[in-house]
């Protein structure tokens, strides 16, 4: 490598930290979790250390285990000490010049955050906006890998309109997910969400979700849908790790129904913290 340049500087490549060679950097070339904690116990950590193998495995990232995984989480967890904790990692294949092809003895880095998790409160009980967007993600969006720039794209468009969350629709006009959430729809006592595949990240809040749901007899109908039906729909919310399950009372600037949480959402909520206690 004849020139490597940081900013303003000319610095030897021997001196540069790793990170500044991560594949991640170069081609997003790794997977990610999120967890979070609430009152001190973490949440379906099982499920969500399975759904990072999986993402580990499609990729053929092979040379760390789900086991390391739990125990650095954990290890972390019990130093930073919060009741109710965002816990982000995430994997990269590893360092090395930039070339597409790599090399299967790279060692894979690891990164990991913890930090609190914001009082929401207020969102829950009042409901947030939502606004639609393109679906322009890659084809593998049941991996949970670190090409999110389509999503970022869709959230920045949100929020310029003041909205808290972007819903992607795909080429067919159909709903297909959040930027960062699993988007569901309420009609009667029906709940419907679009059905899990390859254009679909298998949310692990959206499985308690509809767990719940089964708790208080509500029918699931996995079905995609419009925009238009969504905005006809009794009640709207999100689920994501983060946050568990909000209203949504506003998509693409039109209220729902009386524009405050539905019934069932707000029965949803109650029915979620038996799974997180």
């Amino acid at each position: 490598m004849h020139v490597t340049m940081v900013d303003d500087k000319i610095v030897a490549a021997e001196e540069l930290d790793k990170a500044y060679f991560d594949r991640a950097m170069f081609f997003g070339d790794g997977v990610y979790e999120v967890i979070r904690s609430y009152d001190g116990k973490i949440f379906a950590l099982d499920d969500h250390i399975l759904r990072f193998s999986n993402s580990l495995e499609a990729i053929g990232i092979t040379a760390i285990t789900a086991e390391q995984v739990r125990k650095r989480v954990l290890k972390a967890f019990e130093t930073a000490n919060l009741a109710d904790a965002k816990i982000y990692f995430h994997v990269t294949r590893g360092s090395c010049p930039r070339k597409h092809e790599w090399n299967n003895n790279l060692k894979p880095n690891f990164f990991l955050t913890v930090d609190k998790l914001r009082d929401i409160t207020e969102l829950k009980n009042n409901g947030i906006a939502v606004s639609t967007y393109p679906d322009l993600r890659w084809k593998r969006c049941d991996i949970k890998s670190l090409n999110l720039l389509a999503n970022v794209m869709a959230k920045h468009d949100a929020v310029k309109k003041g909205c808290q969350e972007a819903i992607l629709v795909d080429d067919k006009g159909l709903i297909t997910e959040g930027a960062g959430s699993a988007f569901f729809a309420i009609f009667g006592k029906e709940i419907h969400v679009p059905p899990l595949g390859r254009e679909i990240l298998p949310s692990v809040t959206r499985k308690y979700v509809l767990k719940a749901a089964y708790n208080i007899s509500m029918k699931t109908i996995q079905k995609q849908f419009t925009p238009t039906q969504a905005a006809q729909a009794d009640e709207l919310f999100i689920a994501v790790t983060t946050k568990d399950i909000v209203p949504v009372v506003k998509f693409d600037s039109q209220t729902i129904k009386q524009g405050s949480p539905g019934q069932y959402t707000k029965l949803l909520i109650e029915k979620f913290k038996v799974f997180t206690k």
